[in-house]
């Protein structure tokens, strides 16, 4: 006998939607007329465009730079000691100690001086003190390009293990020059005695040409020092860079010896560096257009290398 069955009724399923699939949902937007973006955990912000992060993160570095050279400033005690360390070490168990630059200087510029006096027929009280100053204010110009290499590198342990403001590393850098340029103008001294040969009160020109002259150095040591402590060639570069710039620079001969061809002289930025301060210390007042050049480096310094160390101050510690 056949069995009937039952007819089962269709039961509901819950949790799925009657709406049939064509049917276009009405769910609010997630973002709402106020500019309000609503996160996963409910909770809502604004949203940040992407430039004003990038606004704001250059801000932040700027501000970064800005409270590392003002924290060195506040530090001048440490980095006035580290400076005169350094010359300490660097002459330890030496009888003249830091004196022997004073003498190797005095007897390079005195037999240079007789020997080119003779070859450009110049009189030798007008061409020692020329030879005298520039020799000087090259030295302590150059120790600037030569030696800064070594700013971050050769502080490594420091780096490492102290944490101090990158910019007291340039004071310290910048007080131990001048400390040798302070022993060595005793050689300008002694030569400008020996002929009689005083400048006058233009000699007090040259302490602004110094400052400014500094404030050059200071910067190319701490752009030349960050890019050597990620690039290591950099030093042999600078090296032979030195030793060209020495030679085409009016430092053992006198720019009016050109004659005509002035344009190696005007076009060379180190030659104004050198004139800011041999100038005065001469009995001559530079050029308004040396003090127009120099003034023009020192701003355009200030600012491309003010942004690199707001770059890339940060990376430092890792390049070292």
């Amino acid at each position: 006998m056949p069995v009937k069955r039952k007819r089962l009724s269709r039961m509901p399923v819950f949790g799925t939607s009657s709406m049939p699939l064509d049917q276009p949902s009405r769910r609010r937007p997630d973002k709402d007329a106020l500019g309000m973006t609503e996160t996963r955990t409910g909770r809502s912000g604004p949203q940040t465009a992407p430039n004003d992060v990038a606004l704001n993160e250059r801000k932040s570095r700027a501000s970064l730079a800005i409270a590392d050279m003002a924290s060195a400033a506040r530090q001048r005690r440490l980095w006035l000691r580290l400076g005169w360390n350094d010359i300490m070490q660097r002459y330890r168990r030496s009888v003249l100690g830091p004196v022997w630059l004073t003498v190797s200087m005095a007897i390079m510029i005195v037999s240079l001086g007789l020997l080119y006096a003779q070859i450009f027929q110049s009189r030798i009280d007008d061409f020692l003190p020329y030879l005298c100053v520039g020799f000087l204010v090259w030295g302590y110009f150059s120790s600037f390009l030569t030696e800064a290499s070594l700013l971050f590198v050769g502080s490594e342990t420091y780096i490492k293990q102290i944490k101090l403001p990158y910019a007291l590393y340039v004071c310290r850098a910048t007080w131990s020059k001048v400390i040798i340029f302070a022993h060595n103008f005793v050689i300008y001294l002694g030569v400008m005695a020996y002929f009689h040969n005083w400048p006058g009160a233009y000699a007090l020109l040259a302490v602004p040409g110094f400052l400014l002259l500094t404030i050059n150095g200071a910067l190319v040591t701490l752009f030349i020092g960050m890019a050597s402590a990620r690039f290591r060639d950099i030093p042999q570069v600078i090296g032979s860079l030195v030793q060209i710039l020495f030679f085409i620079t009016p430092i053992m001969w006198k720019s009016d010896q050109l004659k005509d061809r002035t344009l190696i002289v005007d076009w060379n930025p180190f030659y104004h560096l050198i004139q800011i301060v041999r100038e005065p210390l001469l009995g001559d007042i530079p050029t308004t257009a040396t003090y127009a050049v120099v003034i023009a480096m020192t701003l355009i310094n200030l600012v491309v290398v003010g942004l690199f160390f707001g770059r890339f101050r940060e990376r430092i510690s890792y390049w070292v």
